[in-house]
C-alpha cells in the first residue's frame, strides 16, 4: 500500500517550483491532490495530469495566497471537490532580495503576506477539514537558519516567522492528533532560483557538493512527513539544503 493510499492533500502555490514537486510526490504515493496557483493555467493543467498520471484525483484552483478571503475560499472549495482534506501544505511564495536601504514599506507588506500570512490564513481555514492524524508543512527556507549572502534579511525574516507559527501551532494541535512541521530546502533547481542563475556559483560552494537539488527532494521529503510513519515529528524543522547549514 502506497503510504498516503486514501489522503486527501492541498497545497498552495503547486502549479510550479517545489510546490509542483510537492504535488506530484504526494500523489506518487497515494494522495488525491488539490492545489492553488496565481496565473500560470498551463502549468497547472500540466501538474493535473501528472497527479492523474499516478491514479489519483487532481483539482487546481486558481487563488491569489496573498489575498486571505481568497485562499480561505479555496480551501473550502478543494476539501468540497476531494471530499475532505488530511494533509496541508503552504508552498506558496516568492523570493524578495534587497538592501536594507532599498527595501520599502510596500515590499515589507508584500513578502509578509504572501511568505508568512498566507500560511496563517490556509492554517486557520484548514483546521475546518482536517481530521486526527492530520498533517500540516510550512515551506520554509534554510536561509532562516544561515543568511549566507547579502540582501536576504527580509527574506530570513519571514521564513524565521514559519518556525514560530510551527512550533505554537505544534502545541495548540498536538491534542487534536495533528503534526506541523516546517521544512527548510536550500538552492533547488526552480524558475526563481535557477541552477544557472545569478547566485548558482556562490551557493554551490556553500554545498558539500557543488549541485542544486530538484523540487521532487523536496516533494519526496514532504511525503514523508505527511504519512503516518512520521506521527512522532511535530513541531520541528528540517533542513533539506545538501549539507549548506552543515
Amino acid at each position: 500500500m502506497p503510504r498516503l493510499s486514501g489522503k486527501k492533500a492541498l497545497v498552495t502555490g503547486g502549479s510550479r517550483g517545489i510546490g509542483s514537486g510537492i504535488a506530484r510526490s504526494l500523489a506518487k504515493h497515494g494522495a488525491d491532490v488539490g492545489f492553488t496557483y496565481k496565473s500560470r493555467a498551463d502549468a497547472a493543467a500540466t501538474v493535473v495530469r501528472d497527479v492523474e498520471a499516478f491514479g489519483r484525483k487532481g483539482v487546481s484552483l486558481q487563488a491569489d495566497s496573498k489575498d486571505p478571503e481568497a485562499l480561505t475560499e479555496a480551501v473550502d472549495e478543494i476539501a468540497d471537490r476531494l471530499g475532505g482534506l488530511d494533509i496541508f501544505v503552504s508552498s506558496a511564495g516568492a523570493l524578495m532580495f534587497k538592501p536594507i536601504d532599498e527595501f520599502t514599506l510596500d515590499d515589507f507588506e508584500d513578502i509578509v503576506s504572501l511568505d508568512l500570512r498566507a500560511a496563517f490564513v490556509g492554517s486557520k481555514a484548514v483546521l475546518r477539514h482536517l481530521p486526527e492524524g492530520g498533517r500540516i508543512v510550512f515551506i520554509a527556507s534554510n536561509i532562516a537558519d544561515y543568511a549566507a549572502l547579502p540582501t536576504t534579511g527580509f527574506y530570513a525574516m519571514v521564513k524565521s516567522g514559519l518556525d514560530g507559527l510551527c512550533k505554537g501551532m505544534a502545541r495548540d494541535l498536538g491534542p487534536r492528533g495533528i503534526t506541523v512541521n516546517s521544512v527548510h530546502p536550500g538552492p533547488i533547481d526552480t524558475d526563481a532560483n535557477p541552477r544557472d542563475g545569478q547566485y548558482s556559483e556562490p551557493l554551490k560552494r556553500l554545498m558539500a557538493t557543488p549541485r542544486f537539488g530538484t523540487p521532487a527532494d523536496v516533494g519526496e521529503f514532504v511525503a514523508w512527513i505527511a504519512s503516518p510513519e512520521a506521527s512522532f515529528v511535530t513541531g520541528a524543522s528540517h533542513r533539506i539544503d545538501n549539507g549548506f547549514t552543515a
